[in-house]
């Protein structure tokens, strides 16, 4: 069986050899890993039984793409945002509409200039289709990608002071990630759209879920339809406690969730699991947080097998991730 078929038939909740993989590792982390297991850090994916072939497309790539050997190197991206390593990963330092007042926020143009060349970052990960699962990430897509080109605190601030301001930037963002999901459908043999909206916090929304439902949902709706145009289940990412808004997620047709963080409030993977199981693949459900860094060997060992257990009772529908 290949990865290919692997996660789609387990996406079907059909018999499978073992259960789907998706990792994703910090490059200092790959590199420790591929030295333990004496590999190059190119082959550790394969080495691990990685499933899924992915890369980023929009911004994304910028915050995890763009890899700094030294503390406290930066680069400016293509919507102006700068970011700076700071420990394992880059930080945004600079938002280009942070102090900005509503004549320039209306006048910001995302980089529509460079979308080839974003979509040229899926040609390494197209080459692999023949035998794995293929994915493109157009995330971050709505308010996540509106905080960052604003600021978390002045987007947040929109939300509550100025709706119509945040609603218009919001939907200029889905213009963009609808344009890259479009393109990239057409152009590349994908098996899934991947999303990515973060828009909850460790114990809850950033905002109510009704004003998500106004102002994001509809927005989210969009680029989650370029999938569907397309025949193609549809993935979606959003860390913490989102556990309010999954039937949302559901009906705007979203396939599968991920990283269903565990230690959040609504968020016990079983319970998920048995609640939408029947409606929603899920991705991810590993404790990062306490297991990984601070569990034995055995105590991984043995509460991950619990979990691929509670996640395919009926069969599947579960992609182990961390």
């Amino acid at each position: 069986m290949t990865s290919k078929e692997r996660v789609q038939k387990a996406l079907r909740r059909e018999t499978v050899d073992r259960v789907p993989v998706f990792m994703w590792f910090q490059p200092s982390t790959a590199q420790r890993l591929a030295h333990s297991l004496d590999i190059p850090a190119a082959r550790l994916a394969e080495a691990l039984g990685d499933d899924v072939r992915q890369t980023w497309v929009s911004n994304n790539y910028a915050m995890e793409g763009i890899v700094h050997e030294h503390e406290g190197e930066s680069h400016t991206d293509d919507w102006g945002i700068t970011w700076r390593k700071e420990g394992e990963f880059n930080q945004i330092v600079h938002s280009p509409l942070a102090a900005a007042d509503r004549t320039a926020c209306l006048a910001y143009e995302h980089p529509w200039q460079q979308v080839d060349t974003l979509l040229a970052l899926m040609e390494p990960v197209i080459a692999q289709s023949n035998r794995y699962y293929i994915g493109c990430d157009v995330s971050p897509c709505v308010f996540e990608m509106y905080a960052r080109i604003r600021g978390l605190e002045a987007a947040a601030l929109d939300l509550a002071m100025d709706t119509e301001l945040a609603a218009a930037m919001m939907s200029r963002c889905a213009d963009f990630a609808v344009s890259l999901s479009e393109k990239a459908c057409s152009q590349f043999p994908l098996d899934w759209l991947w999303l990515g909206d973060d828009v909850a916090g460790q114990q809850a929304l950033m905002m109510s879920p009704d004003m998500w439902r106004n102002l994001i949902k509809p927005q989210l709706k969009r680029i989650a339809n370029v999938g569907k145009a397309f025949g193609l289940p549809v993935a979606y990412h959003c860390c913490g406690a989102l556990k309010p808004i999954i039937p949302d997620l559901i009906e705007i047709g979203i396939d599968i969730l991920n990283p269903v963080q565990c230690n959040c409030p609504g968020m016990n993977p079983a319970d998920l699991k048995r609640e939408f199981g029947s409606r929603l693949s899920f991705m991810g459900g590993v404790d990062t947080q306490g297991l990984l860094p601070k569990g034995t060997p055995d105590e991984v060992y043995r509460t991950t097998i619990t979990l691929i257990e509670s996640m395919t009772c009926d069969g599947g529908g579960y992609i182990l991730a961390a």
